[in-house]
């Protein structure tokens, strides 16, 4: 048996400064990264934005343990979260941590799309949108192990065309958001549909989710 440690898109990476903004159930992910912030002697603040204090998990410890690092921002008390004001300008070494609800995201990520080298990590619950738009044509996959050659059809994911071949192939949300189906690309250039990918790993096109994303070419090669 063949074991590995877990994949994680959304893992807490260096930088002089964490901005951590977390919108209701969006503080799971939120909890320990604050933590090994502050065990870590990290300069880091929370901003955590939910319909009610009551409705809030963990509230109270957030602000029992960590104090003035956290603040609570209960919709019926203050209103919604304002991105603008809690990100302010950009900031060399600053990075951005956010999860919640899909508004929220697309507020954080378009308040600092101008920002020169901007460290903005998102985690999200459902597909992005415009992530899965966009014109689906047939193309050639190649998987390196076998040297198998299928054909991918407009109508079907790679993931689908290699699953009915029999290939073990990991799988677990269906429409890119989870990363668990991601494949390292040998050969070949992407369209990139899925919501993990930041804008540098998808030019990078190392890899993709052959649940939801297309070749941009006639033919990939994949490590599968």
């Amino acid at each position: 048996m063949r074991v590995r440690g877990p994949r994680n898109h959304f893992e807490l990476r260096p930088a002089s400064k964490f901005i951590f903004i977390a919108g209701g159930i969006g503080i799971t992910p939120i909890l320990p990264m604050v933590t090994q912030a502050e065990a870590s002697g990290q300069d880091w603040q929370l901003i955590y934005g939910g319909r009610s204090r009551e409705t809030m998990a963990y509230a109270d410890f957030l602000q029992d343990t960590f104090g003035s690092k956290v603040e609570l921002v209960p919709q019926d008390a203050y209103g919604m979260l304002d991105v603008g004001e809690i990100l302010g300008e950009s900031e060399l070494g600053k990075a951005v941590y956010c999860c919640g609800p899909e508004p929220l995201l697309n507020a954080v990520t378009e308040h600092c799309s101008s920002w020169p080298d901007a460290n903005v990590r998102t985690e999200r619950f459902v597909p992005q949108e415009s992530a899965q738009h966009g014109e689906s044509k047939p193309f050639e996959i190649e998987l390196a192990t076998t040297g198998m050659t299928l054909t991918v059809p407009p109508d079907r994911s790679i993931l689908d065309v290699v699953l009915d071949e029999g290939i073990d192939a990991l799988t677990s949300c269906g429409e890119g958001t989870c990363g668990t189906c991601e494949i390292p690309v040998l050969e070949g250039s992407v369209d990139h549909r899925d919501s993990v990918l930041d804008a540098s790993e998808r030019a990078s096109n190392a890899t993709m989710m052959i649940c939801v994303s297309r070749a941009a070419c006639s033919r990939l090669v994949l490590d599968l």
